[in-house]
Order: C-alpha cells, then structure tokens, then sequence
C-alpha cells in the first residue's frame, strides 16, 4: 500500500513529537521524502527506529505491555471460547473476536483504550456487506491443505488461537502456520509471545525474520517466503500486514480495524470500523 501525502504528513509528526533535535528530523524528513514507490509505512517506521536509536538512544520497549494484553486476553480466554462455542456459527464468532483483537495496536495509536477494546466485542460479527468475502474464504479454506496466518499484535494473537481451534474443527485436513515478527516492532507478536500465549500448540510458529510491524517481502527469511509461496490460504491480520502486503499479485485475505484517518477514508467506514478484505486472483473472479 503505497504511502501517500496524508500518511507521509502524520509519520513525520509522529516522529518529529520525539525531539526537537534538527538533525533528527532532518533524518526522518530524509527518509520520508526520498521513499520509493514501494516503500510501505512499516518499512519506513523500521527505518526510523535506526534513526532513534542514533540520536535518543535505543527505543521504548514494550515487553511489558506485550505481556500486559497477552495476560488481559488470556484471563478472557476460557469465557470467550465458551461464547465461540455456543453461537450459531463458532467459526465466525471466533473470526469476529480475532478481529477485534487488532485494536491492541501501539503503532497506530498512541495509547490503548482498554475499556473500549472490551466494548468491542459486545455484538462483534460479520456485516452483510462481508458475506461474499467469508463465503469465499470458507470455500477456499474447504479445498486448502496449507493454511497461514500472519499475525499482528500481542493479545491478539490469544484470539487468534481460539480462531485456528475453530478453523481445524471445521477443516480438519488443513495444516495451519502461524507467521510472527522476527525482532521486536513495538507491540508486535513475536515467536517468544506466540509460545508464551501457548499459540504453538495450535500452529506452527513460523519467524518471518525481520523487526518490521509488517510483512516485508524482501526482507523475510527463506522459511518465511516458502510458507507465503505455499499457502493455499493467507489471512493476514492488521494495518500493518495490509500496507505491507498489498498491491503485490497475491492472494490474500486481509482482517482488521481501522485505526486512522488513511483507512477510514480509503474504506469509507467510521474509525474502529472491522474490514474483511480479499485481494487477488479469486477474488477477481480469473
């Protein structure tokens, strides 16, 4: 997803809220207006952290916040897989928590609104403008053998968990990979939160490589790029995953909120709106 004027503009002053420092911003103005077509937001933020740690030395740490909502969700978990289990649908319910679960995101806003996260899932489901989308992905994940999921944030990834319980229930000859960060990228899961969250008695944990609140392609490890290549079926999970992995020729399934003013108007929805969204191939009808 290509970043725009109004993206670039609210990265800057994301970055420049860091310090007055005029070399420091000069850096990030640098790499912002010298971004090729390609570059994505994560990339850019991967970028600018290196710039951080050059004039402020090294960068927030958000173990403890990780570990916060990881714990928070946890505490949830045995009620909502209760829920899951009792609707109508379990499968859809549990892709409904694990959508809302993308509101834990310290990237796209500054602070978590804990309260509200919970509000969310009070009537969370699909609306009837989703439909087609989920049936397609339903009749895809039928015929898939190879099923991945790139993950997002921390919390999250326990409703992604109660998610991959349903998803093998229903399709129980499908095989499922978990793709996590591959360094720390604000409150991003990486394999030590995937194993901590017990998600890898689920899936297998697959490290993409890389420190970017994204899915970089370049940058990804052998592993991770064969697990891409292969799967039949890809749901990626968040802003973050989208921006990066959008507009590439592939076939994905994209879930998340909308956290800012660039996806609510390039959707048309209200903020904190949940997208389904199939890009490729399938999708296109070819």
């Amino acid at each position: 997803m290509r970043v725009n004027e109004s993206c670039a503009k609210c990265l800057y002053d994301r970055q420049a809220n860091l310090s007055e420092d005029e070399g420091f911003r000069r850096e990030i103005r640098e790499i912002i207006d010298g971004r090729k077509e390609t570059d994505t937001a994560p990339y850019l933020v991967y970028l600018f952290h290196q710039v951080q740690e050059k004039y402020l030395g090294k960068t927030q740490s958000y173990a403890a916040i990780k570990r916060k909502y990881n714990d928070l969700v946890l505490g949830m978990e045995d009620a909502l897989r209760r829920e899951i289990e009792n609707a109508d649908d379990p499968l859809e319910r549990a892709f409904a928590f694990a959508r809302v679960g993308n509101f834990i995101d310290f990237g796209a806003m500054n602070d978590v609104d804990e309260k509200q996260f919970l509000a969310l899932f009070d009537g969370a489901g699909l609306r009837e403008d989703e439909r087609a989308v989920w049936d397609s992905f339903l009749n895809q994940c039928a015929r898939a053998t190879r099923f991945l999921l790139c993950a997002d944030n921390c919390g999250e990834i326990v409703l992604d968990r109660l998610l991959i319980e349903q998803m093998k229930r229903r399709f129980p000859g499908i095989e499922v990979s978990v793709l996590v960060r591959g360094g720390e990228a604000l409150n991003d899961a990486t394999a030590e939160d995937a194993l901590y969250v017990g998600l890898d008695n689920a899936a297998r944990i697959i490290s993409n490589g890389a420190p970017v609140a994204g899915t970089v392609y370049d940058m990804l490890t052998g592993e991770a790029k064969t697990a891409i290549n292969t799967a039949d079926v890809i749901l990626a999970k968040g802003q973050g995953n989208y921006e990066s992995m959008s507009g590439q020729g592939r076939h994905v399934f994209y879930a998340f909120l909308c956290k800012c003013e660039l996806f609510t108007g390039r959707f048309g929805v209200p903020l904190y709106t949940g997208m389904f969204v199939e890009e490729g191939a399938a999708a296109q009808g070819e």
